[in-house]
């Protein structure tokens, strides 16, 4: 029997924006009021709570008497800097471990703002964007997206290379037929590689070109002549730039690979199996963190998610201290001891494989015993 149900459902596109000299200047503005208002209003509340042990509800709009210049930015702008300190808060007594808000730089937080769209204040006009108080500003539209999308809010942001991007939230409504028959689906297990990024159980794997190690020397070489640089000259401003365009192209690459990888997968399976792997304590442990940040596995399987859900598939995570490596994929056979430097699974029963490719077999068959599939 399925069963529908209407969910809504988010994307966000992100655009590459080529502002004006002048749209450029307002942005500035707009970046420094946002961060002006966010540290105004936590030192308040963090003072209030000091004097009263009471929590302060305070709004942007008491500073505009103060300080007028607040009045040429965008005022939501303003509003979503309260939403995000609130949510900061919000998050901190949830998990302290998240840790308390903290004051934003002018020189090392991002920069950013996010406005919402009322009345359509906002537009997408074929090659430009029209925004609250500065107009339409070009942008380069590399994906369309359906009528059916409706726009919800903009951010705007500046990478530390120079570069403007403006990310659009769309949503819409989705009726979804959810289906209990699963036995025919194509389930693949998939097992986090340090060399390769993935191993698959259908025997294939990602064969990741490691972006951040071939580039490892060019990096280098640019952060000495940074470091030659007097701080805070020309020089040191251009450089900076250079080195931080470097880092943006690795970061891209990295991303295009994930996009394309993610989307062929779901594109070929129904059921999708991973472990649920602690990828911060791997990083920290045995020298590997280089290696772990540049696969940058965890953000694959961010990818892999959402796009199977989007397309009404299965995802599954199973426990990260299910013994996938040390199960034999043929027999079943548990050994007590595997060792990191052991890279062929052997087993007493006569096979003999690739241990990722034995965990990522194993992966696959718990996934299916999560699910009921013989």
């Amino acid at each position: 029997m399925a069963e529908k149900r209407n969910a809504i459902e988010n994307t966000v596109r992100r655009y590459r924006l080529y502002p004006n000299n002048e749209q450029r200047n307002y942005f500035a503005r707009c970046f420094g009021c946002v961060r002006f208002v966010y540290n105004m209003m936590l030192a308040e509340k963090i003072a209030y709570y000091q004097e009263t042990g009471k929590s302060l509800r305070n709004t942007p709009a008491k500073y505009k008497k103060d300080y007028p210049w607040l009045k040429e930015v965008d005022a939501l702008a303003l509003s979503n800097a309260q939403l995000h300190l609130e949510q900061a808060y919000r998050n901190f007594f949830r998990d302290p471990r998240i840790g308390f808000p903290k004051f934003k730089s002018k020189h090392r937080s991002r920069d950013a703002y996010t406005t919402n769209v009322i009345k359509g204040n906002i537009r997408l006009e074929g090659s430009h964007l029209r925004l609250p108080k500065i107009g339409k500003i070009r942008l380069k539209v590399h994906r369309r997206i359906d009528a059916d999308w409706i726009l919800k809010s903009v951010t705007v942001s500046r990478e530390p290379s120079g570069k403007y991007y403006a990310a659009l939230l769309y949503a819409r409504e989705r009726c979804e037929n959810q289906t209990s028959e699963i036995r025919d689906k194509k389930v693949l297990g998939i097992d986090f590689s340090m060399k390769e990024l993935a191993v698959f159980s259908d025997g294939t794997s990602a064969a990741y070109p490691m972006y951040y190690r071939t580039t490892q020397k060019k990096l280098a070489r640019e952060q000495r002549k940074l470091s030659h640089c007097q701080k805070g000259s020309q020089n040191y401003r251009k450089q900076r730039q250079k080195l931080a365009r470097a880092h943006e192209k690795i970061r891209h690459q990295r991303n295009d690979f994930q996009h394309k990888l993610s989307h062929r997968l779901t594109e070929e399976y129904d059921v999708i199996v991973v472990e649920n792997l602690n990828m911060k304590g791997m990083s920290g442990g045995l020298h590997f963190g280089k290696s772990v940040m540049d696969n940058g596995f965890g953000a694959f399987i961010e990818k892999l998610e959402y796009k199977l859900e989007r397309k009404g598939k299965i995802f599954i995570k199973i426990d990260r201290f299910y013994p996938s490596s040390k199960t034999c994929s043929r027999c079943g056979k548990i050994k007590a001891e595997l060792t990191l430097s052991e890279r062929t699974y052997i087993c007493c029963c006569g096979n003999r494989m690739d241990r990722d490719l034995n965990a990522a077999i194993n992966i696959r068959e718990e996934g299916k015993r999560l699910l009921g599939i013989a």
